[in-house]
């Protein structure tokens, strides 16, 4: 009997290690309610436009196509205050999680609207290497005065559906 026992316990350990080694898209509970969203990796096409105000200044930019750019679509529209980070960044943090599969992009954009850890909104203004890891969301289209409509502290900054 004992060995009968520590058989089947052997091919219990065994079952759940092959189950935590399957790759397949993974199914989260969204926080905002009981939806489902798959989180692809699709991750280079455009799911929409996106406007980002700036005080008087307006830019838009283009969304991927991932589960955290779908529910950053449904939190819209969505008004916050961004704080300053390390002279490149301006952020803002989400009190729920949004999906998330960060990855390290190797160098920051100009322009780039990223998820950091599951609930940290990074709208970036300046170029530079990284070796942190975000979840991207989109881009500013066109940059050209994004550092200076974002300036040096905490700003409002809106976003919306195009």
């Amino acid at each position: 009997m004992k060995k009968s026992v520590m058989i089947f316990m052997q091919l219990a350990l065994v079952f759940i290690a092959f189950m935590a080694c399957k790759t397949d898209s993974t199914e989260l509970v969204n926080d905002m309610g009981n939806e489902t969203e798959e989180i692809g990796t699709s991750t280079d096409t455009t799911s929409g436009k996106l406007i980002v105000k700036v005080g008087a200044k307006t830019f838009t930019a283009t969304l991927v196509n991932n589960a955290t750019a779908t529910a950053f679509k449904a939190r819209l529209p969505l008004t916050v205050q961004m704080d300053e980070l390390n002279g490149n960044e301006k952020l803002y943090q989400f009190p729920n999680s949004l999906p998330a599969n960060p990855t390290n992009p190797g160098t920051i954009q100009n322009g780039d609207l990223m998820l950091y850890t599951s609930n940290v909104l990074v709208l970036f203004y300046k170029t530079f290497p990284t070796s942190y890891t975000y979840t991207r969301i989109g881009k500013v289209n066109d940059v050209a005065g994004l550092a200076a409509a974002l300036g040096s502290g905490r700003v409002e900054v809106s976003f919306a559906l195009e």
